[in-house]
C-alpha cells in the first residue's frame, strides 16, 4: 500500500483483518507511526522514488495499491514507479476523471475513484427501494432489497418476477437465518431480503417495489 491516507490506511487495516500481508509505506512519520504494528510492515519513504521501492522490495508483491490521492504529482509518479517495477497488478486512486485517464494511461491495471463511485452508488439506492447496491460493467447491477409485500406468499415463479422485472432473484436470506440460493419454487416470506440481478434500469424498478417495505424514521 504506497500512500497511508484515509483510503490506504482504511484498506490497509481491512486487508490485514481478512489475513492478507500488508506492507505499508508513506512519507509521513505520523501516518507511519499510527500504523506500527498494525500493519504487516509499514515504513517510512518517499513512494515515488524508485530505488526506495526496489529496497523494499515493492517488484516482489503480486499486487500494489496507489492510495496516494490529493497530490496528483504523487500519484502518477508513484504509479508509474509500481508499474516500472513490474508489479503484477497496479490498482491506484484517481479523484477526477482526467486524474483516472492519466492514471490508465501509464499503465495502471485498476483506478478507483471512491467519492465518485459511493456518490452513484448512493444516488442508486436512494431512488430505489435497496439496502445494498453493487454496479457491474455494462450497465449490469446487484441489489440487496427487502422482499415487496406483493410476493409475500408465492413463489418467484408464481409471481413472474422475471417476465414483469427483467431481473433475476439469485438469492434470498430469511429472517434470523442465511443467505441462500433461490429457485423458481422458492417462495418468499415476510421479513426476506432478495439478491437481485439484472440492468440498473430493471434492478432500480423492482427496488422502488420494496420501498414500500423499508423502514422509514418518522
Amino acid at each position: 500500500m504506497l500512500g497511508l491516507g484515509r483510503f490506504g490506511r482504511s484498506l490497509a487495516l481491512e486487508l490485514m483483518g481478512e489475513g492478507v500481508e500488508v506492507l505499508g509505506v508513506d512519507a509521513d512519520a505520523r501516518a507511519v507511526q499510527s500504523l506500527a504494528g498494525r500493519l504487516t510492515h509499514v515504513v517510512e519513504a518517499d513512494v515515488t522514488d524508485e530505488d526506495a521501492m526496489r529496497e523494499l522490495g515493492v517488484a516482489d508483491f503480486d499486487t500494489v495499491v496507489v492510495g496516494v490521492g490529493t497530490d496528483l504529482e504523487s500519484s502518477i509518479l508513484a504509479t508509474s514507479v509500481a508499474v516500472g517495477l513490474g508489479v503484477r497488478t497496479v490498482w491506484a486512486k484517481a479523484i477526477s476523471s482526467a486524474h483516472a485517464r492519466i492514471l490508465a494511461q501509464i499503465g495502471a491495471d485498476h483506478v478507483v475513484r471512491p467519492e465518485h463511485d459511493m456518490g452513484r452508488r448512493v444516488a442508486h439506492l436512494l431512488r430505489g427501494g435497496m439496502t445494498e447496491y453493487v454496479e457491474l460493467d455494462h450497465g449490469y447491477a446487484f441489489a440487496r432489497t427487502p422482499a415487496p409485500t406483493p410476493l409475500v406468499g408465492r413463489t418467484l415463479a408464481g409471481y413472474g418476477v422475471r417476465d414483469q422485472f427483467g431481473v433475476t432473484v439469485v438469492g434470498i436470506k430469511r429472517r434470523d437465518g442465511d443467505f441462500s440460493y433461490a429457485t423458481a419454487d422458492t417462495v418468499v416470506k415476510e421479513g426476506d431480503e432478495l439478491i437481485v440481478a439484472g440492468t440498473k434500469e430493471q434492478v432500480e424498478a423492482f427496488g422502488r417495489l420494496s420501498a414500500s417495505v423499508v423502514p422509514r424514521r418518522r
